[in-house]
């Protein structure tokens, strides 16, 4: 198979195009023909070794782990999908080697759900890491109807579906960003607020008592500033900010979560719920996918499409 692969940490002059053996696929796995893998601020961390200190590195390393693609051939034990099936993923291993910026990836079918039949490839393909992320966080601080919940970097890849997801569950949603991205905010039933120096008296123009709770996912002062703007430590959930266990909040890190990505699936399919697709690039310029990636300033995601 065709597949983009690392041999060693670096930079994008270590990503390479090339031809590995097909992955053998486990009894509790299916082979998955991608059609849409999401790249993620992560991938770029792994190429980079910044994750080496929690997860073993095997070489040659395929990158990615959200994938949107088509059953090929299942496992002896699995029931739950056959060949022919539209399938999405978080593809998540407890090591980094085997992962989706390939042509084929063998899933374990807890990493797996039917994919949105609202959302085409892209967006499907952009959908689990960012999405699980977004309800996960949500959930670890209990945002539910009638909730004030603030979202810094709201109109980012995980920003933009925590902000529908929060909306979903009846919150209401500030949410932060630059001017550019306000009206598009709004589009997604969010008020929008300026990010920078000031941030907790503008959130307070909106919400003189301050907010329910907070999900910071750019690290920074995010947290800071929350813990300033929420009565209970408690339900302030940060993907990026270790440091937030410390004044007794959440760090999340994402899991895989098959009943999670049906739980996505479902909303997508009601509308209400949508993946903003920023950039798609060919699979055989992943790494200029990573570069763009790595800039932070994307509005929803960047993902990267069968050749």
């Amino acid at each position: 198979m065709k597949a983009i692969a690392i041999r060693r940490y670096g930079g994008p002059e270590v990503v390479e195009y090339t031809e590995l053996p097909d992955p053998k696929v486990g009894p509790d796995s299916v082979l998955v023909e991608v059609r849409a893998a999401g790249v993620n601020p992560v991938d770029w961390k792994v190429r980079e070794g910044h994750l080496d200190g929690l997860l073993d590195a095997h070489f040659p390393l395929v990158m990615g782990w959200d994938a949107a693609g088509v059953v090929r051939a299942v496992g002896g034990g699995v029931t739950e999908f056959a060949p022919g099936d539209e399938v999405y993923g978080y593809v998540r291993k407890d090591w980094a080697e085997h992962g989706t910026y390939a042509e084929l990836v063998a899933a374990p079918v807890r990493t797996l759900a039917r994919k949105p039949a609202a959302l085409d490839w892209a967006q499907a393909g952009g959908l689990p890491l960012a999405g699980l992320t977004a309800l996960q966080a949500l959930r670890a601080v209990g945002v539910a109807a009638g909730d004030t919940v603030l979202v810094h970097a709201a109109a980012g890849g995980v920003g933009h579906l925590a902000v529908q997801l929060a909306r979903a569950f009846g919150a209401r949603v500030i949410g932060t960003a630059g001017e550019r991205n306000h009206a598009y905010l709004r589009g997604l039933g969010a008020e929008p607020v300026r990010y920078g120096e000031g941030l907790a008296e503008r959130v307070r123009e909106l919400a003189p008592a301050g907010v329910d709770a907070a999900l910071d996912l750019v690290g920074g002062d995010a947290v800071a500033v929350s813990a300033g703007l929420v009565a209970d430590p408690a339900r302030i959930a940060s993907v990026a900010d270790y440091g937030v266990k410390a004044l007794g909040g959440r760090y999340v890190w994402v899991r895989p979560d098959a009943a999670g990505l049906a739980e996505l699936a479902a909303l997508a399919d009601e509308g209400r719920l949508t993946v903003t697709v920023a950039s798609v690039f060919p699979l055989a310029q992943a790494a200029s996918a990573q570069a763009l990636s790595a800039e932070g300033r994307t509005r929803g995601k960047i993902v990267l499409l069968a050749d």
